[in-house]
């Protein structure tokens, strides 16, 4: 049995990025002019989706994993 591990941290970094830019966009509270949680939400975001990507990839390239 093979688990990708970046399944489960694209997830996570993809839901809470997505939490955390929707409280960034919702409550507007900005740190020295800057909203902050909008950007590191939609950091959090992209990221948790490429990881997710990748993943899908190498699974559809059928790669054995090594024994």
């Amino acid at each position: 049995m093979h688990l990708d591990v970046r399944y489960p941290i694209g997830l996570l970094l993809t839901i809470y990025g997505l939490i955390l830019a929707l409280e960034g966009a919702l409550a507007d509270v900005r740190v020295l002019g800057l909203n902050v949680d909008l950007y590191w939400g939609t950091v959090m975001t992209v990221c948790g989706l490429a990881a997710l990507y990748f993943a899908r990839r190498r699974t559809r390239l059928h790669v054995p994993p090594r024994r």
